[in-house]
């Protein structure tokens, strides 16, 4: 029998008011997995890690934890998921207070003095920081002593809110070989939201992209917002500022946002003879990332005010030369679109 997911969250709904910012109908988080969240501001990231924090209440559906439907504040969650938002709260008090609150909390002062130690030691700090301020760190310091506040807790599950947002290089590098410790040694589920997609796709088994609160399980997609203009055969236009044109489906309803998929874009690196229905927009490699864990590289392509990514093979880089500052045409069908 294989084991109840993490999480199961079902035919989620939630709203502010009269605003729908989420709508999940189907999303499972399997037992330590290290699940990557990407998109943009107010896309709806931050609400989702609350919901699974279980300190809101979805408007609709059900947040199930380990096989079990559970509320905001449950006894039964409280002690074993955390949440480490993008701006450490830290008491004013030190640094050794503020790591063993959460245990004193639970009435847990076994060893106090040795666990702090090692907490510290996981996230790289030395021992003589017990004894700082909150106000005498660093902002990657702060972030580091709120991450090892929680990891001394031996969480079961670790929600990360854009956590290295505003630390320095060798901070982002310590959080995350920390998260990737707690799931090797304590067996910790992780659910990381961050705007840095290299450190991201290094941390994670998975990337699910989220964008005015619908979830792509393919990772980050391509978006292109509106204003769109009719054309004829029943398509959209979206003028981009350097005077090409993109050539969409025209949406059923009232959609204003367009996705395209990575793997219905195309590379070249000259236009095709033109084809009904063929968008081909050239611009730039702007970046190239390698996804380590399936040896596709990821290539983001500007194209003046607009930026769309593909997926290259390691072939196709040789092949046609392909490196950051390259002109080159990508090509997609204007049916080739789903709309939000």
């Amino acid at each position: 029998m294989n084991p109840e997911p993490a999480y199961h969250l079902k035919e989620i709904r939630h709203f502010y008011g009269t605003k729908k910012v989420l709508d999940i109908p189907d999303l499972v988080i399997e037992k330590g997995s290290i699940t990557g969240i990407l998109g943009p501001n107010g896309s709806g990231k931050s609400t989702l890690l609350k919901l699974m924090a279980f300190i809101r209440k979805p408007s609709f559906g059900q947040v199930i934890y380990n096989g079990r439907a559970e509320h905001p504040f449950s006894e039964t969650v409280r002690s074993k998921v955390t949440l480490l938002t993008q701006k450490p709260y830290l008491l004013k008090r030190s640094v050794y207070d503020n790591i063993v609150y959460g245990l004193k909390i639970r009435k847990d002062r076994q060893d106090l003095d040795a666990r702090v130690t090692k907490a510290l030691a996981t996230v790289g700090l030395a021992n003589d920081f017990i004894h700082r301020k909150w106000h005498e760190l660093s902002g990657g310091e702060a972030q580091r002593v709120a991450l090892a506040a929680r990891l001394i807790l031996n969480p079961d599950v670790l929600l990360l809110d854009e956590p290295i947002a505003s630390v320095d290089t060798e901070s982002a590098k310590l959080i995350r070989e920390a998260s990737l410790n707690a799931r090797k040694q304590m067996g910790t589920t992780l659910v990381v939201v961050s705007h840095d997609i290299q450190w991201l796709y290094s941390i994670s088994d998975r990337q699910l992209s989220i964008y005015k609160g619908t979830m792509f399980a393919t990772g980050m997609e391509n978006v292109i917002s509106g204003p769109f203009e009719p054309a004829q055969d029943h398509r959209v236009v979206k003028q981009v500022r350097d005077g090409q044109q993109i050539f969409l489906k025209a949406p059923e309803s009232g959609s204003t946002t367009a996705i395209i998929r990575k793997k219905d874009i195309g590379i070249d690196l000259t236009p095709q003879a033109p084809h009904s229905g063929l968008n081909q927009i050239k611009g730039g490699i702007s970046a190239m990332m390698l996804e380590k864990k399936t040896g596709f590289v990821l290539a983001t392509i500007t194209c003046d005010d607009l930026s769309f990514t593909l997926r290259l093979t390691q072939d196709q880089i040789q092949q046609m030369g392909l490196a950051p500052g390259r002109q080159v045409v990508i090509k997609f069908m204007s049916g080739d679109v789903a709309w939000i």
